[in-house]
């Protein structure tokens, strides 16, 4: 049952699809692949054409109400609840799988949080965007409801010098174009010595658009490893060396954490603050990975009222950390 599920489901989020692809998606082989789709072809679940395998109408009401069981049979409900009742979250979503394992598990994260978004956006909203890969994957999994005309989403942080696609101002310019909102940008860079930080915070312009993203409404963030930040950020040896003493493990908004929750460490960085987030009624953070779990716990430990997306290799990770 779980694995036709996991491919009516890759085939929903790919088609059309070919065998091959799907069965390197799926990293089972093409014999066994084709066995299973030719049952779910004769159920009338899937259909062929020479572009590829997609669902048909009847494929796409079976996903729909068989995923609440498959839920159950993976016991991702439970992790949520036990997550969220440790934690002292105000929602946990857990998505099956491990991205560390499995990439296209992080596309599950988007959609599973574009759609968690979706549930508190409503008209003449601010929405805060951080920048990154995960969030990316929000971006382009939110469906498109051109209907959100007032809504404006504003970039959380700068974020010059990084991959464009990942930059803060490229995704809030994706969501907005899928909604009918608007956009504003921040055209700042991540990372800024203590003079320009000082100079660029007084501007006017700077000013004025820092006053639009602290009203925001809702936030969706992604946590980073604190080494792997450091070293993406091209930071020096000594501040390198100092998260390492002070053992750091993740990241989010420019600060950095210990596994405790406690903060080591921040940039000089123009955007949202740990301060500014207090007001915010909606924050979710969303990222996933056994390997990120402890980088995780460390911003959830912060106390920041919040709301996770993550998988399942993340969930059990943290609380066999718990």
């Amino acid at each position: 049952m779980k694995k036709r599920y996991k491919i009516l489901y890759f085939v929903s989020m790919m088609q059309p699809i070919g065998r091959r692809s799907l069965s390197q998606s799926l990293g089972i082989s093409e014999r066994i692949l084709r066995s299973e789709v030719d049952f779910l072809k004769q159920q009338g679940l899937i259909e062929v054409d020479n572009l590829g395998m997609k669902l048909s109408q009847d494929g796409v009401e079976v996903l729909h109400k068989v995923s609440p069981y498959i839920r159950k049979l993976f016991g991702l409900n439970d992790l949520e609840n036990e997550l969220q009742n440790k934690l002292q979250l105000k929602k946990v979503i857990v998505v099956a799988g491990d991205v560390d394992t499995d990439p296209f598990v992080k596309k599950e994260l988007g959609r599973a949080a574009a759609h968690l978004m979706r549930q508190y956006m409503k008209e003449k909203d601010i929405v805060a965007l951080t920048g990154g890969s995960t969030i990316a994957e929000v971006a382009e999994m939110m469906p498109e409801h051109p209907h959100l005309h007032s809504v404006l989403f504003v970039p959380a942080r700068g974020g010059i010098g990084e991959n464009h696609e990942y930059l803060a101002n490229t995704l809030v310019s994706i969501m907005a174009k899928k909604t009918g909102g608007s956009y504003r940008l921040l055209h700042v860079p991540d990372q800024l010595s203590e003079e320009t930080y000082h100079f660029l915070i007084n501007e006017e312009h700077v000013q004025e658009v820092l006053a639009v993203i602290r009203s925001a409404r809702i936030v969706v963030h992604g946590i980073g490893q604190a080494k792997i930040m450091g070293i993406r950020r091209r930071m020096p040896a000594e501040i390198m060396q100092l998260l390492e003493d002070k053992k750091a493990v993740g990241e989010a908004f420019g600060y950095y954490f210990d596994q405790d929750g406690n903060i080591v460490y921040k940039m000089n960085t123009i955007g949202l603050t740990l301060d500014d987030l207090v007001h915010i009624p909606h924050i979710i953070a969303v990222a996933g990975g056994k390997s990120k779990a402890l980088a995780i716990l460390s911003v959830l430990r912060h106390n920041i009222k919040q709301m996770l997306v993550t998988d399942e290799g993340a969930a059990r990770e943290i609380l066999n950390h718990l």
